[in-house]
């Protein structure tokens, strides 16, 4: 790539990409970036942190473990090390990331923000523009994923709730919460981890579960709940697939709807493939709901200086509020484009055709199927910009000598 000198900016620079720029540098941007190395195509990989996968660096708790075993999680062309456990930790996995990246000798351009991305017609080129840059390009890779900001629901009086209230991004432990009455608001993967956390650092927890939630065991008989639903799916329907979940998990956690935890109507593989809602995968949680050391309460009305009030009247007195209440993408906040991409900020095509776009756009990270979902998707784009860059190199070098027989022939 080169540099030259932008007469409509006073301090941004312009700069020509020969490739693709990769908008994240997660698990998907990585991925996206390896295979182009393997193929020999340059690119530009921005990202808005000072590291790789700031996510997992920087906001997730401390106790986080990969949920599903390490092999359905794993990068293309780069497997974890046999040493890891089934289950990484968070540490294992960001030392896996980094070795990732310096094994593809990808360096991500950190601290770059992308203010605006659109698309020129006139010039069939991306203009990604950043603080300090505009990068001239043919291809855009978005690949800042399905969870880049944090979701804070309107709740009322929750500005005048005076204990502190944090969103489960900034939560790292439940040390500081010790001996205090704290309340997580959400039941995902999340919520029932914090609350875990907080039990075990001697605080005392109420999680708000509104709706219906899928509770599975991470394991059945020493084999994981996922890998077991992969392989049936291999030979029966999505639909008895299900049911043969929800009898495994009756089997091991027997009936929670009495702890205040009531099933969708609809099995959890169906769930997660029509509307991405992940099931949840104890991991000692439910334990503590039997118990009583988690309380299990109902939606919440408002807020007021210490205390909640639940949809049922109840008043309760607490000293902090975790919100687990989930992501978003943040993609219609920088990118200027409405036919591949919905206002949800998801691509609108379905998995598996929500990867390529018109005009040269691509998405890695959307499709709600984790880290195999991700790095699907990313062999996929590589392997398509890879063959029409090629294509494109090859054209090019044919014009000249083509040329030159023309001439000779006259």
């Amino acid at each position: 790539m080169f540099s030259f000198s932008d007469s409509n900016t006073l301090s941004r620079r312009c700069v020509w990409v020969n490739g693709p720029v990769i908008v994240g540098a997660g698990p998907s941007g990585l991925a996206v970036a390896a295979g182009l190395k393997q193929q020999g195509v340059p690119f530009v990989i921005v990202e808005r942190a000072d590291c790789i996968a700031s996510l997992w660096q920087k906001h997730t708790y401390d106790r986080l473990k990969l949920h599903l075993p390490k092999q359905f999680c794993q990068l293309p062309d780069f497997p974890f090390p046999d040493h890891y456990p089934r289950y990484p930790n968070k540490k294992q996995f960001v030392e896996y990331m980094e070795s990732y990246a310096a094994h593809f000798d990808i360096n991500p351009h950190f601290n770059e923000t992308v203010q605006t991305a659109k698309y020129d017609e006139a010039c069939r080129l991306w203009r990604v523009s950043t603080a300090s840059a505009e990068y001239i390009c043919q291809w855009l890779v978005v690949a800042t994923g399905e969870n880049a900001e944090r979701v804070v629901p309107d709740i009322p009086g929750l500005d005048e709730f005076a204990g502190e209230v944090i969103h489960a991004c900034d939560y790292k432990s439940g040390d500081k919460f010790k001996g205090q009455k704290v309340l997580v608001v959400g039941c995902g993967n999340s919520g029932m981890e914090v609350s875990l956390d907080l039990c075990d650092h001697h605080a005392q927890p109420a999680m708000v579960v509104r709706s219906a939630v899928h509770v599975l065991p991470r394991e059945v008989m020493g084999k994981s709940t996922f890998e077991l639903a992969m392989l049936l799916m291999k030979w029966l329907p999505l639909w008895v697939v299900d049911k043969v979940m929800l009898f495994l998990a009756w089997m091991v956690l027997g009936n929670m709807e009495k702890y205040g935890l009531k099933r969708p109507s609809v099995g959890p593989l169906e769930l997660k493939n029509k509307y991405g809602k992940t099931p949840v995968l104890d991991v000692g949680a439910l334990e503590k709901i039997r118990s009583r050391e988690i309380q299990v309460v109902p939606g919440i009305r408002s807020f007021s200086k210490g205390a909640v009030e639940l949809v049922t009247g109840e008043k309760k007195m607490i000293d902090s509020v975790i919100l687990a209440t989930g992501y978003r993408s943040n993609v219609p906040y920088w990118l200027q484009e409405s036919q591949f991409f919905g206002k949800n900020g998801f691509p609108k095509n379905p998995f598996p055709n929500g990867w390529k776009g018109e005009g040269g756009i691509y998405a890695v990270g959307f499709t709600r199927r984790g880290l195999a979902g991700a790095s699907a998707d990313a062999v996929r784009v590589s392997q398509d910009i890879a063959k029409i860059w090629k294509d494109d190199l090859k054209q090019k070098k044919q014009k000249v000598p083509t040329h030159r027989r023309c001439i000779s022939t006259f």
